[in-house]
């Protein structure tokens, strides 16, 4: 995995105000993948694939997690430090990240390639923080 840091200007320089207003109200939101496939007393699976051009709104992070690419791509993040970060995904590509008490993530992720990108990410909920709770319209029925 390649990942470069596209914005070298002051934090959230280049965001729209939509962008701005959307990151202001996603603490909270734990979707984290597009469809939540499998969930048991100590993981959650999520499913995300993104076509060219779309995107997944921003989301927090809250438990240790690890993601896989299933397919190779590009995207790019805006981070909630305002920085916005571009990536480049080989397929089966892995990083596991931990996060203290009161620690978390706050992202969006939207693929800038020409096909399909595919992640598989993996929760584990004995993490330090509690899980956020999560609406049905993303668990697999």
């Amino acid at each position: 995995m390649t990942i470069s840091d596209t914005e070298t200007r002051a934090p959230f320089a280049g965001w729209s105000d939509a962008l701005r207003t959307e990151f202001e109200q996603a603490a909270g939101d734990g979707r984290v993948g597009k469809v939540l496939v499998s969930e048991s007393d100590r993981v959650r699976v999520w499913s995300l694939r993104l076509e060219p051009g779309e995107r997944i709104p921003f989301h927090q992070h809250v438990l240790d997690y690890f993601w896989t690419a299933v397919t190779p791509g590009r995207a790019i993040s805006h981070m909630q430090d305002g920085s916005t970060v571009e990536a480049v995904y080989a397929a089966g590509d892995t990083k596991h990240h931990h996060y203290g008490p009161g620690e978390y993530k706050i992202h969006d992720l939207e693929n800038t390639g020409d096909e399909a990108l595919v992640f598989t990410t993996v929760e584990f909920l004995d993490s330090d923080n509690p899980a956020l709770p999560l609406p049905n319209s993303v668990k697999r029925t």
